[in-house]
């Protein structure tokens, strides 16, 4: 059952997190190397025009590189902290406070929908949040989506909590998709054209800590970028930290 987002804790955790949060290095992070790769991935599937929608932007570091490189973007969340942040910087892109589950757009109002790490973050799942996305996509209209994939390095802190007494977790904060588990729910929602990537094997090394991590907000190491490479193409889905899915609308 699809509660109203913005009465849902996990927002309000959402709100401390953004109001907390260091803008110019969140935006820093966009234009790291693994983050351009994984745009690169995306961008050359976007139609050439129309508007794409940022589900999700939180404080935009995606929104903001987009709207540099000249893309009709625009923005919603439901965290308003997040927004009034962003609004400072003053993107080339109007931006509302918006619930991904009813969005303030018309059927087929939309070239593309954008969603990056947003989706597990609800606890009744993505597929509510998909059929919207559905909906106000054009026919042809193309969805980029990522969600955190169970890796190794997840599943080993996952066990660490459980069984060796590690530090409690928040009551819900997010769930990982198998890469299998998301293309199916996306299919099932009516989408065609399904395609499902491992992504951001680097960011995984991150996640241990030492020699993985370099100096800076979420700064991978040459080491971690050096084995994230070779674990794309040995163990693309045991060490990937996320799955990108893309997909279209039929009827283009």
């Amino acid at each position: 059952m699809v509660r109203d987002a913005f009465d849902d804790p996990t927002r309000r955790a959402w709100d401390g997190i953004w109001r907390t949060s260091d803008l110019a290095l969140e935006h820093a992070t966009g234009r790291y190397d693994r983050a351009m790769a994984i745009r690169d991935r995306y961008l050359r599937l976007l139609p050439a025009d129309g508007v794409a929608l940022e589900a999700g932007c939180g404080v935009g570091t995606e929104l903001v590189a987009l709207a540099r490189l000249g893309r009709r973007v625009v923005g919603i969340d439901y965290s308003l902290p997040g927004l009034a942040k962003l609004r400072v910087v003053g993107p080339q892109a109007p931006l509302a406070g918006a619930d991904v589950h009813r969005l303030p757009f018309g059927d087929g109002a939309l070239a593309a929908y954008l969603s990056f790490g947003v989706l597990e973050h609800f606890e009744w799942g993505p597929k509510p949040a998909l059929t919207e996305a559905l909906r106000v996509l054009r026919p042809g209209g193309v969805l980029v989506l990522t969600v955190p994939a169970p890796n190794l390095v997840w599943r080993g802190a996952r066990f660490k909590r459980r069984w060796l007494g590690g530090a409690p977790g928040a009551e819900y904060y997010e769930t990982t998709y198998r890469l299998a588990e998301i293309r199916d729910t996306v299919v099932e929602v009516g989408f065609a054209d399904v395609c499902a990537d491992p992504i951001d094997h680097s960011f995984t090394l991150w996640g241990c800590g030492g020699p993985f991590r370099g100096a800076g907000h979420y700064v991978t190491s040459r080491l971690a970028e050096t084995l994230g490479r070779v674990a794309a193409r040995l163990a693309p889905r045991a060490l990937a930290f996320a799955t990108m899915v893309t997909a279209t609308k039929p009827g283009g």
